[in-house]
């Protein structure tokens, strides 16, 4: 599976509530950078991410760039809470080495995260 294919069905298992598969895809080592979460390693990454993976309702990717190790994916982020369902645009950065990510750097309007929780 080429670096973008690994991401996509990465983000495809997430928001689709199968977490323990997107795990398989995630180095023990992976560090995650975010407006909301940072975290070093799969089990904080894991754990940190348990509120967005309860909320996820699916995924819209509009466009991905490969170069090399480095994936940048353009996607939707459905989410559906007590206050209402919407999708957040976002974009990650993703470092993939050997079929699995071993960092990501996420940016997105927390403004439009914000205006979807309860």
């Amino acid at each position: 599976m080429s670096n973008a294919g690994v991401f996509r069905t990465y983000l495809e298992r997430f928001t689709s509530g199968d977490v323990e598969g997107a795990a398989e895809l995630l180095a023990e080592e992976f560090a995650f950078d975010g407006p909301i979460l940072q975290s070093k390693g799969k089990a904080e990454f894991l754990a940190g991410s348990a509120m967005a993976a309860s909320m996820a309702r699916g995924c819209t990717i509009h466009r991905q760039w490969a170069d090399g190790d480095d994936v940048c994916s353009v996607y939707d982020f459905k989410v559906e809470t007590p206050s209402g369902a919407g999708a957040i645009a976002m974009a990650e950065w993703s470092v993939i080495r050997g079929g699995k990510l071993v960092s990501s750097r996420l940016l997105f309007d927390t403004a439009a995260m914000a205006a979807l929780m309860p």
